[in-house]
């Protein structure tokens, strides 16, 4: 039953964007997790569900997962979902398609047994892969009112936890110069593409001597060799482990100026995730996950990751927040992305376990 609703999924292809190729899938979901017991509604193109309490009072929980993810439409062609022994293939398996059958075959679990829980709230985000730009409010708002976050991202190798997370930004610097015969009037002109490439040295100097992860993703700009470049931009991703570094960097982008006089400088930043650093509310909710997967017979572990995800947000707002909680596998963004059919089952038993036993 699993593996058919994770193929059935999978076979949605649900690139970050396609909004056609979203609402697909979304409508399967939400009717999936509708039979699953909970109530459903959208806010925009992101998914949020209920599982309305059952004989406990507080301990509301809230899980974080998406529904996009990086491959475009047509990758099942070359990279087709394949089931070998405990192997399961495909484009999303395992980032993160496997974490939403899982939690569904829980809920599923807990509703047809009649079993007590606290609420369980879950937002299914649209554009997690591109640094969920048009979800942080919905998370802040409803991590607000959670006594305690589950992320239904990947784990570690292995299957350990992750308990804090690099903050992550994604920043564009924008360049508006004047454009002039490259021959005859250089000088009525300012080249864009030169202020830009002054302005990465720039920032390369903000980063220095820290520990923080700089990566010029994309540049764009110009048009002909004959022509002053008018207008350039350049992406930039940037990966934090410190609070202060993070300040420090971000706010000399928004100090950056012009070097030349005639040049317009803008920079904008496109997501944002707090650094996320292990503190005192997610140890302690750690250890709560570790004792109810013992009693289930599972071993568990927790560590900080480098990647950054929706939990950063309710991490760095000291909600009591542990992410990694998705199947085990691995490969994700690559050609070899794959899960674990058993780690799926295991993780179903684990998230039913966790959304009766925290509010223990």
């Amino acid at each position: 039953m699993t593996l058919d609703r994770l193929r059935h999924y999978t076979g949605l292809e649900s690139p970050t964007g396609d909004g056609k190729a979203l609402a697909a899938l979304a409508e399967v979901l939400e009717a999936d997790a509708a039979a699953a017991g909970f109530a459903t509604t959208r806010e925009g193109d992101h998914l949020l569900w209920t599982l309305p309490a059952r004989g406990v009072t507080g301990g509301e929980l809230l899980l974080l997962s998406h529904y996009d993810t990086v491959w475009p439409v047509g990758t099942l062609a070359g990279m087709p979902f394949t089931v070998e022994g405990d192997t399961v293939r495909g484009p999303g398996v395992y980032d993160t398609k496997a974490g939403l059958v899982a939690l569904l075959a829980a809920a599923t679990r807990l509703h047809d047994r009649g079993q007590d829980r606290p609420e369980v709230r879950v937002i299914v985000v649209a554009d997690e892969e591109i640094g969920s730009p048009t979800a942080g409010d919905l998370v802040r708002a409803e991590a607000a009112r959670a006594t305690a976050v589950l992320g239904l991202e990947p784990p570690h190798p292995g299957g350990d936890l992750k308990t804090g997370r690099r903050g992550s930004t994604r920043a564009r610097i924008t360049v508006t110069g004047i454009e002039a015969h490259a021959a005859l009037d250089p000088g009525a002109g300012v080249n864009a593409i030169d202020e830009l490439v002054d302005q990465l040295v720039r920032v390369r100097g903000l980063v220095e001597g820290r520990p923080v992860l700089l990566n010029a993703g994309t540049i764009t700009g110009g048009g002909r060799t004959n022509v002053v470049a008018g207008h350039a931009h350049a992406d930039l991703g940037l990966r934090f482990v410190s609070l202060d570094d993070e300040r420090a960097v971000l706010g000399g982008l928004d100090g950056l100026s012009p070097v030349r006089e005639r040049a317009a400088l803008e920079t904008t930043l496109l997501a944002h995730r707090p650094t996320w650093r292990e503190d005192e509310p997610t140890t302690d909710l750690l250890a709560r996950i570790v004792r109810v997967a013992a009693g289930i017979g599972q071993q568990l572990g927790g560590r900080p990751a480098d990647g950054a995800a929706d939990t950063n947000t309710t991490g760095a707002m000291g909600r009591p927040t542990v992410d990694g909680l998705a199947p085990p596998g691995g490969g994700a963004h690559a050609r070899h992305e794959w899960v674990s059919a058993q780690g799926i089952a295991d993780r179903t038993d684990l998230l039913a376990a966790l959304m009766t036993g925290l509010a223990a």
